[in-house]
C-alpha cells in the first residue's frame, strides 16, 4: 500500500527552515508570513506524528528524526528541480542567454559575436546587461561575463582576459593647440571619467604625478563605452582599458600618448553554473569565445 504524501506547502516549509534554521529567514524566501510558515509547520508535524523542530528562545534546532528525513527531502526537491529545468528547457536548447556588463557587450563582445552565430547558425544569442552578479538558480541565463579575481563560489570561472590601463585620445588631440606629448601635459587637457572608477587616479600614481590631476574639472559618463566614445569624438583624454579600446586603437579611431601602462589587478571571466549537466550551446560559446580572447581578436 503506497503511502500518503505529506503536504508539498509543508515539505518546502521544513526544507527552507531547516536550511536556515530561522522561520523568519524560511518565510522571506518563500514570500509568506513568518506566521504561514509556523503553521505549515505544525500541519506537517502533525501529518507525519513526529516533533521536527526544537523550538527554542532566540534558536531554532532540529530534532534527531528531522535531520534523519531533511537529506532525503532536499534530494527529492532537487530532483523536482532539475526535472522542471529538464522539461522548460527542451524549447530553449537552442537559445543561449548570455549576461554581461554593458560596456563590454558594446566594445568588445558585440564586434565579435557574429563569427559566432556564423560558426553557430542554429544558437539563437541573446544579450542581457547588468552590473549584477548573475543567480543562476533564480535568473534564466546560460553564462555571464564578469570581472574580479574569478573567487565566485558555486560556480564555474573560465579565464578569458586581463586589462592594461592607459590613457586615450582622438587623433585630433595630438594634433590640436595644447601639447600632449608628456604625462604632465594632462593638466591642459580636459580628462574624462566613469562613474565609481578609481582608473585615473591608480594610473597617474604609477606614472609619478599628482593625482590631482584627476580632481580637475572634467566629464563624467555612467558607463565606460560613454567615455571612450567622447574620447573618439575629441572631447577630452579617457582612461582605456584594453578590451574596451584596442579595437578602436585598431582601426584608428583613438591613440596612445603615453608608453607607460599600468596592469590591471584583476580580468574577465566566463561564468556558468557548477555541478550541472552543461548544454551543448554554452560548451559551444565557452570553447569559441576562450578562442576570441587567446587569438586577442
Amino acid at each position: 500500500m503506497t503511502a500518503r504524501l505529506p503536504s508539498l506547502n509543508g515539505l518546502r516549509a521544513f526544507e527552507a527552515a531547516a536550511r536556515h534554521l530561522s522561520f523568519t529567514l524560511a518565510a522571506s524566501e518563500l514570500n509568506v508570513t513568518q506566521t504561514a510558515i509556523s503553521h505549515q509547520i505544525r500541519r506537517l508535524e502533525e501529518e507525519l506524528g513526529i516533533r521536527l523542530f526544537i523550538r527554542q528562545n532566540r534558536a531554532l534546532a532540529l530534532t534527531p528524526e528531522a535531520r534523519d528525513y531533511l537529506p532525503g527531502v532536499r534530494a527529492a526537491f532537487n530532483d523536482l528541480r532539475l526535472a522542471t529545468d529538464r522539461l522548460l528547457r527542451k524549447d530553449d536548447d537552442k537559445v543561449l542567454t548570455v549576461s554581461t556588463i554593458a560596456s563590454l557587450a558594446a566594445k568588445w563582445l558585440l564586434p565579435r559575436l557574429t563569427d559566432f552565430q556564423e560558426a553557430h547558425p542554429g544558437i539563437d544569442v541573446r544579450i542581457t546587461t547588468s552590473t549584477s552578479l548573475v543567480d543562476f538558480q533564480r535568473d534564466n541565463v546560460d553564462a555571464a561575463i564578469r570581472y574580479g579575481r574569478g573567487q565566485w563560489a558555486g560556480v564555474r570561472a573560465d579565464w578569458l582576459m586581463a586589462d592594461e590601463l592607459f590613457p586615450v585620445c582622438s587623433p585630433s588631440l595630438l594634433r590640436g593647440d595644447k601639447s600632449l606629448r608628456m604625462p604632465e601635459d594632462l593638466k591642459d587637457h580636459v580628462l574624462l571619467h566613469t562613474n565609481n572608477s578609481d582608473d585615473w587616479r591608480l594610473w597617474l600614481t604609477a606614472a609619478g604625478l599628482s593625482t590631482g590631476i584627476s580632481r580637475q574639472p572634467g566629464i563624467t559618463f555612467d558607463m565606460t563605452f560613454m567615455t571612450v566614445q567622447a574620447a573618439i569624438d575629441g572631447m577630452g583624454v579617457a582612461m582605456g582599458r584594453t578590451s574596451y579600446v584596442q579595437d578602436d586603437i585598431a582601426k584608428g579611431r583613438l591613440v596612445v600618448p603615453f608608453k607607460i601602462v599600468l596592469p590591471a589587478d584583476a580580468g574577465f571571466y566566463l561564468v556558468s553554473p557548477d555541478g550541472r549537466r552543461e548544454a551543448a550551446k554554452l560548451t559551444a560559446f565557452r570553447q569559441w569565445i576562450l578562442a576570441a580572447t587567446q587569438n586577442k581578436g
